[in-house]
């Protein structure tokens, strides 16, 4: 049994033997049931579609908290949810989320941010940033590899997939606005993100994917603190919103941290 509460704030664990997320009995939802992601949901953006050899690749447990937290974190029109991605290969594409964008918040310029902190294993996050409205046209590709504690942001205009290149479960956590539907299908359309990650020699060689007509080079950036939102390592991303709803306000009210979204953008296209 793997205690993840010292590192998430909530009292959960992971059943290995079960290779699923069990909740304490304080948390609401008192039984934690996952959404499952299986192969066949995902054959659209594989590298190899007709690569076999393992059915169900990830896990989403949503709206998880403590039963005393619920009603507060609903006002506030947030989600915490955990996801949990099996190790392993499809042919010799790494395990993978199926990636996604987020659409505009109504009135605004800006689409909704997420924010994610990895609780167990390293997780690799590629953001991809469009410049048109033609899904294979991009101007900016990310790669954020990121460890326990570590926490990543989605800025406005970025959609994102999650690889899990190691060889054990990736749990992650993460907070987002509640109440909008990610748009799957701009990745879908392009057969998978902007760059594949492929096993190489016992390590991971990231490869264009060629249906994207505009391509910029792939960017590797490191972890970047966000002070003013309290995305730091010395926190558990849960207890942000305990310690200090406001800091998490960013993620319902994008269109008022602007400037935040682009210093942190310059960070990493500087690092």
């Amino acid at each position: 049994m793997n205690t993840l509460s010292q590192k998430s704030g909530l009292p959960i664990s992971w059943d290995q033997e079960k290779e699923m997320i069990l909740c304490g009995e304080d948390m609401q939802p008192r039984e934690c049931r996952p959404d499952i992601r299986r192969w066949a949901d995902m054959l659209d953006v594989l590298y190899d579609k007709y690569a076999l050899g393992i059915d169900e690749l990830y896990y989403m447990y949503r709206g998880l908290s403590l039963a005393e937290d619920s009603k507060e974190i609903a006002e506030a029109g947030l989600r915490y949810d955990i996801t949990a991605i099996r190790p392993g290969l499809l042919g010799r594409e790494f395990v993978k989320t199926a990636g996604h964008y987020h659409p505009l918040k109504p009135g605004t310029g800006f689409t909704w941010p997420e924010v994610y902190e990895v609780l167990s294993g390293r997780a690799h996050y590629l953001l991809q940033r469009r410049c048109s409205e033609q899904p294979g046209e991009v101007d900016a590709v990310l790669l954020i590899t990121a460890s326990s504690g570590d926490k990543v942001l989605i800025p406005p205009g970025f959609g994102h997939i999650t690889i899990n290149a190691d060889n054990d479960f990736l749990i992650m956590s993460n907070w987002v606005a509640e109440g909008f539907d990610s748009v799957y299908e701009p990745v879908r359309q392009m057969q998978g993100g902007a760059f594949y990650a492929l096993e190489d020699d016992g390590g991971v060689k990231f490869i264009p994917n060629r249906n994207y007509s505009s391509l910029p080079p792939l960017k590797i950036c490191p972890v970047e603190p966000v002070d003013q939102f309290m995305l730091v390592k010395n926190i558990q991303m849960y207890n942000i919103f305990k310690e200090n709803k406001e800091a998490l306000r960013f993620l319902t009210n994008p269109e008022d941290y602007g400037a935040v979204f682009e210093n942190y953008l310059a960070k990493l296209m500087l690092s």
